[in-house]
């Protein structure tokens, strides 16, 4: 792994949010002004292909990343401000076995990302993004 890419991967597994190949970029050429867009595009593929990163598409017309490192949770984004929150939760992935068994299947793996907006009437806040 060339440098480039090794300073791309540390930017990805240092970020805190689903950052876009754009975004990755900016972040890239901040530590070294010598990193091209097109070595960024390559580096997500090639670790994309290897199964150490996941492409999210969470609206908004670009994939978003995130190390798969990060284990087993789910996304719920806020269609308004794009604002994605990670959470976990037990009751649904335990009601998804039981469809998933229900209609003569093992669960493997799913993938739960919601769209939501926030109530009129809400004025808590959101909670955090969940910590990595």
């Amino acid at each position: 792994m060339t440098g480039q890419r090794r300073l791309i991967a540390r930017v990805l597994s240092d970020a805190e949010d689903h950052p876009d190949v754009e975004e990755l970029y900016r972040r890239a050429l901040a530590l070294d002004n010598k990193v091209s867009v097109a070595t960024v595009y390559r580096t997500v593929r090639l670790l994309e292909e290897k199964g150490i990163l996941d492409r999210r598409d969470f609206g908004g017309g670009r994939a978003r990343y995130e190390p798969t490192e990060h284990g087993q949770h789910h996304h719920l984004i806020d269609v308004e401000t794009g604002r994605v929150i990670e959470f976990v939760d037990e009751a649904f992935e335990r009601l998804a076995q039981a469809i998933a068994a229900r209609l003569g299947f093992s669960m493997v793996q799913f993938r739960l990302e919601i769209f939501g907006q926030r109530d009129a009437e809400e004025s808590n806040p959101a909670p955090p993004e969940a910590p990595r």
